[in-house]
């Protein structure tokens, strides 16, 4: 048991969580449809610095761990929902990442809960499925993950008005934090794996590790063009910015209108909620992102270098 390792007690700047729909029999700090003020990275943003990382880095690094035992394999083809749409080339280099992964992360049950390969690979293999493409090498500032078997109790504050917080405990099916560690609940996982097109928290909160890797708080503009140039940074940062920009915003107009759309209204959150919950369905329903949101499917093909609606077709 190790319920001493909460994520509450682990010293880190404040998290990026996937909240739960529905209401549990504790108070709740903050809605599905709660809309943040205005004022975001968005409005005034600044071009990253470059992650110290290159496709060298990640040829040598995955040359000092063992292959991916068959049994692995079986449990990818099965927990990772997304494998059996790649081409070929691209699934070799899933197990690859998916191995070196394994190799390096530490995984943590909480609530007794009995850390599993099929845990470990499911969650491992889809991660991985954000750094196909990039020569990256795989999340280097997570240490930890932590995996509830359902979803957990996280506590929360939120202002009142006057310097006045308001202190409760939310439902959460996981959460990223910028100290190296990410929190899920295996029942979410499961779920997500079963159907990608209603959401993802594996994608959701590895999204926002990406997002913490510029080396600042994520902020929806993570690393952005890492090898190129800062000419060539500046303008597809520039690029990134005015979609990502206009997207949340229409986002928010219809949630605060009440409208329901496509993209979740979570997404209304902030900035980097809104990447997160885009990451979810740039691949968990692609077709229908590319149909919807054009250019905003576009910004995510050219940061993932991916085209999972070209997987369907």
């Amino acid at each position: 048991m190790v319920a001493e390792r909460h994520p509450r007690f682990v010293p880190a700047k404040p998290r990026q969580g996937r909240h739960l729909q529905g209401s549990p029999a504790v108070p709740i700090a903050a809605s599905q449809n709660q809309v943040c003020p205005r004022q975001s990275a968005l409005d005034n943003p600044k071009v990253p610095r470059q992650f110290p990382a290159s496709k060298t880095m990640w040829q040598e690094r995955k040359k000092r761990f063992a292959p991916l035992p068959p049994d692995w394999k079986r449990l990818i083809q099965v927990l990772c929902p997304f494998y059996n749409r790649l081409p070929e080339p691209d699934r070799r280099e899933l197990e690859d990442r998916s191995r070196v992964f394994l190799a390096e992360k530490h995984f943590e049950g909480c609530d007794e809960l009995a850390i599993t390969d099929e845990i470990r690979v499911g969650v491992a293999a889809t991660a991985c499925l954000l750094l196909l493409h990039r020569g990256l090498v795989g999340y280097p500032g997570l240490r930890t993950i932590l995996v509830y078997p359902s979803s957990y109790f996280a506590p929360t504050t939120q202002p009142l008005g006057a310097g006045v917080l308001e202190e409760s405990w939310q439902a959460r099916a996981g959460e990223s934090w910028q100290a190296g560690v990410v929190v899920l609940a295996w029942d979410e996982v499961c779920r997500g794996a079963r159907h990608p097109e209603t959401g993802n928290v594996v994608l959701h909160e590895f999204a926002h590790q990406l997002d913490y890797e510029d080396g600042g708080d994520a902020n929806g503009i993570p690393a952005l063009g890492n090898g190129d140039s800062f000419v060539t940074r500046r303008r597809r940062h520039a690029a990134w910015v005015a979609v990502m920009r206009a997207e949340y915003e229409q986002l928010r107009a219809a949630v605060t209108a009440g409208q329901p759309g496509f993209l979740r209204a979570y997404g209304a959150t902030n900035p980097a909620e809104f990447f997160a919950v885009a990451t979810e369905v740039f691949f968990g329903d692609p077709v229908e992102l590319q149909r919807q949101h054009p250019a905003l499917y576009a910004e995510l093909q050219w940061f993932y270098r991916q085209d999972p609606a070209q997987w369907l077709r």
